[in-house]
């Protein structure tokens, strides 16, 4: 992949001029609200000393996904703009509302990630996509979006990602996670409407709404900077194990076919076989028992966490990986965590 290099310039956000070698923490008034208060975008820029890409990270595009925030948070603590090269622009809370009210959704009940690119004269969810869209994607090269599972269910750290563009398969497996598995674009997403755009664009899923999870958030940090020193953007090289991730095609879901209490035998990360016993669904007292059984052979990479489900319900989400291993679990530990 050729790594695009600009110049280094000032770069201006909202009313703010970022110098090459600083730093700026930027409140961008986007809505006024119904307590006649401004909604503001938080924004940190760090624009470089020498020339490199523009990369932005951004989070909390579904208000209640919230590791991204603290990954973001991590990476800016490690990032000096005098030892670091071409410009990161971070907006850790993209859905303010969502976030404040702890909701996946805004106001409207809409879902975000399907207003993009929006518009300047829209609702004010397509209003927040056009700000971003015009704000910040229009001046980047590379970006990652980050989410966690959604509705209670838990997501192995993974990127997912254009697999058959050459260049967004090399940044995903710098990144490092323990899975990269090749994704298509939705309509209306922010992934679909950068890389229309010529935008190549990353989106790391990990984690489960509503809380924080350690793991998932150093694997975060680790790969935005295995990221960053992929693109020459920090001095280093790439702290991966001996093995590439695992790279996966496709995914099957596991739906429940009946309403109950349910009890998995399994978790993120584990090796399962098609056909094989995962988990059962059961009336109150144990009388009628259904088992479940893996849809299909691979890696779970999400998970309910509500014992309750009704007919219908994602259960369990397996990767297909092209040679299965014989070990039971991908190892967590996949990339070198830096203390």
């Amino acid at each position: 992949m050729v790594r695009i290099v600009r110049e280094n310039e000032p770069i201006t956000i909202g009313n703010v001029t970022v110098q090459p070698g600083e730093r700026a923490y930027i409140e961008v008034p986007l809505a006024r609200l119904p307590t006649n208060t401004w909604m503001s975008i938080p924004i940190a820029v760090v624009n470089g000393i020498n020339p490199g890409p523009n990369l932005w990270l951004n989070a909390a595009i579904h208000g209640d996904e919230i590791n991204g925030v603290d990954v973001i948070r991590r990476v800016l603590k490690r990032i000096k703009p005098k030892a670091m090269s071409g410009v990161l622009i971070t907006v850790p809370i993209v859905n303010i509302i969502g976030f404040l009210n702890q909701s996946r959704y805004l106001p409207d009940r809409r879902d975000l990630n399907r207003l993009f690119p929006g518009s300047a004269r829209g609702s004010l969810g397509s209003r927040m996509a056009h700000f971003f869209m015009t704000e910040v994607v229009a001046r980047c090269d590379y970006g990652v979006d980050m989410h966690t599972g959604a509705f209670h269910r838990n997501n192995l750290p993974q990127i997912r990602a254009d697999l058959s563009d050459e260049g967004t398969r090399e940044l995903a497996f710098a990144f490092g996670t323990p899975i990269v598995i090749n994704s298509s674009v939705r309509d209306g997403s922010l992934r679909a409407e950068a890389t229309e755009l010529g935008k190549r664009v990353l989106l790391y899923e990990a984690g489960e709404p509503s809380r924080f999870s350690e793991s998932a958030i150093k694997i975060g940090v680790q790969g935005v900077m295995n990221l960053m020193r992929f693109l020459g953007m920090l001095e280093g090289s790439i702290r991966m194990t001996r093995k590439l991730p695992w790279e996966s095609d496709g995914s099957t879901w596991l739906r429940a076919k009946r309403g109950g209490i349910l009890r998995t035998y399994c978790d993120v990360g584990d090796i399962v076989e098609e056909g094989e016993p995962v988990g059962v669904i059961s009336d109150t007292f144990d009388e009628d028992v259904y088992t479940l059984k893996a849809p299909a052979s691979g890696v779970v990479v999400g998970i309910t966490k509500l014992p309750l489900v009704n007919q219908g319900d994602g259960i369990l989400h397996v990767a297909n990986i092209k040679q299965l291993p014989s070990r039971r679990r991908i190892p967590r530990r996949t990339i070198f965590l830096e203390k």
